[in-house]
């Protein structure tokens, strides 16, 4: 990789990141020890005992380091009540006190706790979304401003041996960094080399930095960066806390915690991981865990080529330049093939578990969002017609038998290119360690790359395979086909989203297939969620909604599952949810619509970042959010989606 790319040891070989060692309350992070799991309260902080007892569920389900806001002063000083409270029931285990705004509670805060978070965005700076504009000298002017508003929290850091986080997010980057970088990768990481270079020239090191986003492109690019800046500045290689902010709940929260988090972790970096879901604390840890899990063996994987050179440039999404064949390449968005190949028969009610579902009255084909667009039969074919919008692969050996040949597919072996015509489009399998077969592909321009890896460091396998075809300039559409034999639900999705969402974040691939778990709807469900995750093919309602804190100032979880039922057939439509107006309108940046806590049972909402109606009752917030997107042109009444649909 060359120096000016450089963000990891390796893009081949497996190999977590050398950092530092912070000390934070007797549970060290980065150096040699492992990745630390950690997760957030949702109570009110003034809740000491239901502080306490949400800390212990925490702490049993797996998580080292429990955090809790402190928005205020009277937050900060009973996290000392808190912490009697654990203590004296036998749970060691460190606190890390959030803070945003606050100066003085975070000064507070950090005699009290064995970490403090910080965001660089609002510590010293109040968000008003202006447009400003510095000469270099009242820029400088500035980071005097801050130096003298942080430095205080730095010194009493270093006297109480208080390790601290600064933490930047992308929705809430301060008005200064917007007005000279933008809302870009390069400006979250210099809002956090501002803060970190006080700190250092202040000789305090106890330091822990996180790149949060909930679009996991530009979070993946963010840290990513950020390592780079660290080395080309000659500063410390500091611990990385890695997390998805908002990244929502269910499975639409774990596979885009999976892809955006588990990009990072496949390349060494990450030193803890939050898992940000909107549901109870307890249940983000073991997720958090399952993630890093998949790294307990890694190292000793089979060899992949080395590579000098990165052919792409990793803090910026370019997606690969292909050419198109059928509807695979170029500007398509990256197609679903659903893998049926190890079925015995295949029926018309299979075909429902992959979004298509036939109604015998109007005689007609229904297809829902989740819709494939291929089925790969292999040696069984489908012996009925299929509906519009689904078309047919099968292995060369049966397609070669049938009659039909220009509207189904054959899928060759590379010793097999030869057996079809040159005006023939084709899918061919391919094992992505054997790069020589890449040399079979010089001169073949009609068909469509099935890619598959046996290795157990899979995306880097598969990464490597196309950066080769990128080398030699190749330009055949690439399918990830992604097959393991995990049977748990969440284990699946977690899997297949790390190995084949680091990938698309770096536009790379044409399409997935995945197969391993025996659900062909949860396979299906799953690949439509890894592209919706990693911003490649928006197929459904987006909910960016925090996983809730002290500060949220209505039930989250419950107002989650009420607009997602009210809005979930709106595709493509990003809704951001937020607990309270403190984090809330900058962590939704990326949001269309937003619906926000400004204090109690008083919401306000948004469109974009444009606060359009403050404090609407919490009894009519969703029909005036659900009228704001009609008043837009971007609302469909489900029923006319059903009668399409028909």
């Amino acid at each position: 990789m060359s120096e000016s790319h450089k963000y990891c040891p390796s893009l081949t070989a497996y190999q977590r990141i050398k950092t530092i060692e912070v000390n934070i309350g007797g549970v060290p992070l980065g150096g040699n020890n492992p990745i630390r799991v950690q997760s957030m309260t949702t109570i009110d902080t003034m809740d000491t005992e239901g502080s306490i007892a949400q800390s212990i569920r925490m702490v049993e389900s797996g998580s080292e380091y429990v955090r809790i806001t402190a928005p205020s002063i009277k937050e900060a000083q009973n996290l000392e009540e808190i912490k009697k409270g654990l203590r004296a029931k036998g749970y060691q285990v460190p606190l890390v006190a959030d803070i945003h705004f606050t100066p003085n509670a975070a000064e507070l805060a950090a005699k009290i706790v064995e970490k403090v978070r910080v965001n660089p965005g609002n510590y010293a700076d109040k968000k008003k979304f202006e447009e400003l504009e510095y000469t270099d000298e009242t820029y400088q002017k500035e980071l005097e401003r801050i130096r003298e508003k942080f430095e205080p929290l730095v010194k009493i850091c270093k006297e109480k041996g208080t390790a601290m986080r600064i933490g930047t997010n992308h929705g809430s980057l301060s008005d200064r960094i917007m007005g000279r970088f933008g809302d870009t990768p390069l400006g979250m990481v210099e809002s956090a080399l501002e803060f970190l270079r006080i700190c250092e020239d202040l000789e305090f090191y106890d330091i822990v930095i996180s790149m949060k986003a909930s679009n996991t492109r530009v979070m993946v690019q963010a840290y990513r960066l950020l390592v780079h800046k660290l080395e080309e500045e000659g500063l410390r290689p500091y611990p990385l806390h890695l997390g998805v902010t908002e990244a929502g709940d269910g499975e639409d929260g774990r596979i885009k915690s999976a892809v955006g988090i588990g990009a990072l972790l496949e390349d060494g970096l990450g030193d803890t991981v939050r898992v940000s879901l909107t549901e109870e604390p307890e249940f983000e840890s073991p997720v958090a865990q399952a993630l890093i899990d998949r790294y307990a063996d890694r190292v000793g994987h089979s060899e992949i080529a080395p590579l000098a050179k990165s052919p792409v440039d990793p803090f910026v999404y370019e997606r690969r330049i292909t050419k198109e064949l059928l509807n695979f390449g170029d500007h398509n968005v990256p197609r679903v093939i659903a893998d049926f190949s190890k079925k015995a028969e295949i029926g018309i009610k299979d075909l429902r578990d992959i979004g298509h579902f036939y109604l015998p009255e109007p005689d007609k084909w229904r297809m829902n969002d989740n819709g494939a667009d291929y089925i790969y039969t292999g040696s069984q074919p489908i012996d009925f017609m299929l509906p519009n919008g689904l078309q047919e692969i099968m292995d060369y050996e049966v397609w070669a038998g049938v009659e039909d040949q220009q509207n189904k597919y054959p899928l060759l072996k590379v010793g097999q290119l030869d057996k079809v015509a040159k005006n023939q489009l084709a899918f061919v399998s391919l094992e992505a360690d054997d790069l020589k077969a890449i040399e079979d592909l010089m001169e073949v321009d009609n068909v469509i790359l099935l890619l598959h890896t046996n290795n157990k460091h899979a995306m880097a396998s598969l990464r490597r395979f196309i950066f080769e075809l990128i080398i030699k300039e190749i330009k055949l559409p690439v399918v990830i086909n992604w097959h393991q034999e995990i049977k748990d639900v969440e284990d699946f999705q977690l899997a297949s989203a790390t190995d084949i969402g680091g990938l698309l974040i770096d536009g790379l691939g044409d399409g997935v297939m995945l197969a391993g778990n025996g659900s062909k709807k949860v396979e299906n469900e799953t690949a439509f969620g890894i592209l919706q995750a990693a911003r490649t093919r928006m197929t459904k309602t987006e909910y960016i909604s925090c996983p809730s804190c002290g500060r949220t100032l209505f039930d989250l979880q419950e107002t989650t599952a009420m607009i997602r039922k009210r809005t979930d057939h709106l595709k493509g439509v990003k809704i951001g949810i937020m607990g309270c107006i403190v984090n809330g309108p900058g962590e939704m940046a990326d949001a269309d619509y937003g619906y926000v806590g400004s204090g109690k049972d008083k919401i306000t909402l948004y469109r974009g970042q444009e606060v359009v109606k403050r404090s609407v009752h919490s009894d009519y917030a969703v029909d005036e959010l659900i009228q704001i997107i009609k008043d837009d042109g971007n609302w469909v009444e489900p029923e006319q989606i059903e009668a399409i649909l028909h």
